[in-house]
């Protein structure tokens, strides 16, 4: 069992979405799921993850909604990548985060 240092800086809720990453600049759209999310990134499983350091076009889709925002691979382990989230995440793209994490707490309490 990994002991290091908690470095998340947002709770994060197990939830499972649809992703779609796409390195920048115009990379082939990778598919895959996310395990958990918060309100500065998230972990998407898939057999094809991008390396550490990689600049990302992050898309989860919940039902007929879609957020969609840049964002930086974290964390690269063989079966899925940590992303965390760029802190210019569009305004209407963050209330669609925001309206998402205030559904998943109202079912984790």
């Amino acid at each position: 069992m990994f002991m290091g240092i908690e470095r998340r800086v947002s709770k994060r809720f197990p939830v499972i979405l649809v992703a779609e990453v796409t390195e920048l600049p115009e990379g082939i759209p990778r598919t895959g799921r996310t395990s958990d999310i918060s309100e500065t990134g998230c972990f998407v499983d898939s057999l094809h993850p991008l390396p550490t350091g990689s600049q990302i076009r992050l898309r989860l889709t919940r039902g007929h909604e879609s957020f969609e925002t840049p964002a930086t691979v974290v964390y690269s382990p063989k079966l899925g990548m940590g992303i965390r989230l760029d802190e210019s995440i569009p305004p209407k793209q963050l209330a669609v985060l925001h309206k998402w994490i205030d559904a998943f707490k109202q079912q984790v309490a």
